[in-house]
């Protein structure tokens, strides 16, 4: 999975980077509400975690303007405020749900889980391109059936690939999905990952095309 994290402080935003970066996720990090109004209008992440109190613009404000627009994906508010009348309006402006600071990184992540579990529109668990099914909650790609085993970095590539359907995906794109946002790392790291995984999937009939200057786009073998 893909999960925003917008939040202005930025060590709390690290370690939550990193915790959900451990497990397999990418992340992006935003610290300014007006950004975040900004990014969150064209991005691909599959869940948000929303602080509050962030400068420009504040959270509460940032999500009306998520829902306003049809966005359904699920939100995870942090607040510094365990008032209950606080606990009221962060749901009511739209919230999936809510955690108070200072907490447990245990529980942020039980409740992220939680929230993938619940049944929303724009959120898809199972990518499929002929043999191969991509299982997005548990991050796992199969072909006829079973379960190959894949570095998490080429679990991130395929995610996306399969995601794009025929849409050649920018190597930008991809990266950007694999390593998050604003990532040090170059770009060639990318190509690896491809060439490895292409190594993978070659006998199930499904191959990476690259497009010099465009991008990956993931095919049957057979195809024109």
């Amino acid at each position: 999975m893909r999960i925003a994290i917008v939040e202005d402080n930025q060590s709390v935003a690290k370690g939550i980077a990193y915790r959900l970066e451990d497990r397999g996720h990418a992340t992006d990090l935003i610290h300014d509400g007006i950004a975040a109004d900004e990014f969150l209008r064209g991005d691909g992440n599959d869940l948000i975690i929303l602080d509050i109190n962030l400068p420009g613009l504040d959270g509460l404000e940032v999500l009306r303007g998520l829902r306003a627009r049809g966005d359904a994906r699920p939100v995870l508010l942090l607040t510094a405020n365990a008032e209950v009348e606080a606990r009221v309006r962060g749901l009511d402006a739209g919230a999936d749900d809510y955690l108070s600071k200072p907490f447990d990184m245990d529980e942020l992540e039980a409740r992220i889980r939680a929230l993938l579990r619940r049944p929303v529109q724009s959120l898809r668990t199972a990518l499929t391109l002929g043999p191969l099914s991509f299982d997005t909650q548990a991050r796992q790609l199969s072909a006829e059936g079973a379960v190959l085993d894949l570095p998490r970095r080429e679990l991130a590539v395929i995610e996306v690939l399969i995601a794009a359907a025929d849409r050649t995906v920018p190597k930008s794109e991809l990266f950007a999905h694999v390593y998050g946002t604003g990532a040090d790392h170059d770009d060639s790291a990318i190509e690896a990952h491809v060439s490895r995984l292409r190594k993978r999937i070659k006998p199930y009939g499904i191959d990476i095309r690259a497009q010099r200057g465009l991008g990956y786009r993931l095919v049957r073998s057979d195809a024109d």
